[in-house]
């Protein structure tokens, strides 16, 4: 068996912190959920525990079909990255007030599109050698 290309190996990191982060979101929101609502905490907390919980399932089926190498792999990656930059800009945008160095955002958001955009393409190649 192969090793895995470090791009790929990038990816699966990117991957997992995500995931770990939604997972403390859930974790977060459900422990505090009393003082986020009595102080009118922006999203709502049950809001947070939702989008957290899918987060982290969608991040668990992609970590593991990106260590299994299935062929749709790369599919459920780049529509994963589109989702949760939709996601991430639709909440920063309606719930965050001020929007704080939203120069960096933009950079960081695009070069991480970029790099899962070539990531994608080596997964799919992988995946059927």
């Amino acid at each position: 068996m192969k090793n895995r290309s470090f791009r790929v190996t990038l990816a699966l990191w990117l991957v997992l912190t995500l995931t770990i982060w939604n997972l403390i979101r859930v974790w977060t929101s459900i422990t505090w959920r009393g003082v986020l609502n009595e102080f009118s905490a922006q999203p709502a907390a049950a809001i947070t525990t939702i989008s957290g919980t899918l987060w982290t399932a969608l991040g668990v089926l992609l970590l593991w079909s990106i260590w299994k190498k299935k062929a749709w792999a790369a599919k459920l990656l780049f529509g994963a990255t589109a989702g949760y930059t939709v996601w991430y800009w639709s909440e920063r945008l309606i719930w965050q007030r001020p929007h704080p160095n939203w120069p960096f955002a933009v950079i960081v958001n695009l070069v991480l599109l970029v790099f899962i955009l070539f990531t994608t393409k080596l997964l799919s190649r992988e995946a059927y050698e």
